[in-house]
């Protein structure tokens, strides 16, 4: 335990809990082209996307650069996006941009959809009563699937608020406060709130996708795939998103410093922030561990890669 302003501790959903985000967007693409045309552009791979799984992908800059992440699920008749909901009206925008002449709908269904979070053992749970080990199952005509990111996250409900709520008395949940979902993405490096801020100021690798299960190098060309390979092939991953945490307050802009050296900088501020943290010169194993300076207050990192 690091005293004073940083504690290391364990954080889990209960069983019986439900967290709701109503914060979300929900964006469907239908239509003939719907999964050629999602191939040609997402980060991963579209083709293992079915009733049965759902994947974490990325649109990215033609650079390689962050823009959008989301779920991907499979609909009645193509698939849905959840994502942040500050994104979605964006996220429309720059979709319609790769439509050229695919045979597509676009469709914002945000005020439609919430996602609802349970826990992993809860997930288990269902899967045993449905007896369905998929990752992604179909309980009472809802899709329910594990955060492919990390399996600690849980598993997310895509469901209407009017059915979400006899879900919840169905399998006799209890809703919780959301603090406890950010606190458990935060401490397990997931920003959550922010993701704004993350728009175009770094790669895709360094926002971590890899290790988070957002990209498939085996498929075919997508919307920055030639630098996204390129550095994954020269292992030029040089910087890493990584949580922070301060005895003062973290601002975005702010310097993450180690023995005089700006080793870093916030991208998210508090109160999950962020920061962009150097993997070399000097090399991340001399400081990942020991106190690092923000604005003259020690800081910590809390999460590793």
């Amino acid at each position: 335990i690091l005293k004073n302003y940083y504690t290391i501790y364990s954080i889990n959903m209960e069983k019986d809990q439900i967290i709701i985000l109503e914060n979300r967007g929900l964006i469907s693409i239908s239509g003939n082209d719907a999964k050629e045309y999602l191939q040609n552009i997402i980060t991963n791979d579209i083709n293992k996307v079915s009733k049965t799984n759902s994947l974490f992908s990325a649109l990215l800059s033609p650079q390689g650069k962050y823009l959008f992440e989301f779920f991907i699920i499979k609909s009645t008749n193509g698939y849905y996006l959840d994502c942040d909901n500050k994104a979605t009206e964006e996220l429309l925008i720059n979709l319609s941009k790769y439509k050229l002449r695919s045979e597509i709908k676009i469709k914002d269904l945000s005020n439609e959809f919430v996602i609802g979070i349970i826990s992993l053992d809860k997930f288990k749970e269902i899967q045993n009563f449905e007896k369905n080990k998929s990752n992604t199952i179909i309980y009472r005509e809802t899709p329910i699937f594990i955060d492919s990111r990390k399996k600690k996250l849980g598993a997310r409900i895509l469901s209407s608020l009017e059915k979400l709520y006899l879900t919840i008395k169905k399998l006799d949940l209890k809703i919780a406060d959301i603090k406890i979902y950010h606190d458990l993405a935060y401490h397990e490096g997931i920003p959550i709130k922010g993701l704004e801020n993350l728009k175009e100021k770094l790669f895709g690798l360094e926002a971590n996708f890899e290790e988070l299960n957002g990209i498939d190098f085996q498929k075919g060309c997508y919307v920055g795939q030639e630098n996204t390979a390129r550095m994954k092939l020269k292992n030029k991953i040089r910087r890493r998103l990584l949580a922070v945490k301060s005895e003062g307050k973290i601002s975005v802009g702010n310097e993450v410093v180690f023995n005089n050296n700006k080793i870093g900088k916030v991208l998210i501020g508090d109160p999950y922030p962020f920061a962009l943290i150097k993997m070399f010169d000097p090399d991340y194993s001399l400081f990942k561990k020991q106190n690092l300076f923000i604005e003259n207050y020690k800081t910590k990192i809390i999460n590793n890669y």
